[in-house]
């Protein structure tokens, strides 16, 4: 497999985190999005909506969207459920993280890094809105371990993975995850593997 990839970003952590849990092997390939080389006609070529991650199998077909890539690598694993409940769960908070955490705390980090002068008048709502999804996360986590634990009841899901990816660099973003407990709890949990890797972790390929 090959791995179109950018460190900083959570999305292509989510891969690379559930591909390093699962001990698979595969290739990886920089691309630099701050440089623009994801909009490069040559990138474009691989993935027309010049966005990574992307994962390409080995016989050529290719996988774009970072929750897309998840389920297909989680299939007949732990991190998927096998009853049809639960795998709606990791859906529903799958849907969740894409659509109230990622727009709004992957985006306040974004600025933090990149953006500061151009976009801070977008960071009130932005923070307004992250909150709102930290809030839900807290509530949740203070009657359950895991958002969707796996069929031994005991671990994580892609669920688990899809959240962890952004909400443990929430800070660079501005937030403020201490008056969290539950979350903070359970990122520890989360990071308790022995598979475990860092964000800013150099593939070895």
């Amino acid at each position: 497999m090959k791995l179109y990839d950018y460190l900083p970003s959570g999305n292509s952590y989510k891969v690379r985190l559930l591909i390093s849990y699962l001990g698979l092997n595969y290739e990886h390939v920089d691309i630099n999005i701050i440089k623009g080389e994801s909009q490069t006609d040559g990138f474009k070529s691989v993935n027309p909506a010049g966005q990574i991650p992307l994962l390409e199998l080995s016989d050529g077909r290719r996988i774009a969207e970072s929750n897309a890539i998840m389920y297909f690598l989680a299939e007949g694993t732990p991190y998927w459920p096998k009853n049809a409940f639960d795998q709606a769960k990791c859906l529903q908070w799958m849907f969740f993280e894409q659509y109230k955490h990622e727009p709004s705390i992957a985006v306040a980090r974004y600025i933090h890094h990149y953006a500061m002068e151009q976009r801070k008048s977008e960071l009130p709502a932005l923070t307004k809105r992250g909150y709102l999804a930290l809030d839900i996360m807290e509530a949740h986590l203070a009657d359950n371990l895991w958002f969707v634990v796996n069929d031994s009841g005991d671990g994580r899901t892609i669920a688990d993975v899809a959240l962890y990816a952004y909400t443990h660099v929430a800070g660079e973003g501005g937030f403020d995850l201490t008056q969290y407990p539950n979350i903070m709890a359970w990122l520890d949990r989360f990071s308790d593997h022995p598979n475990h890797i860092r964000i800013t972790d150099v593939p070895s390929s």
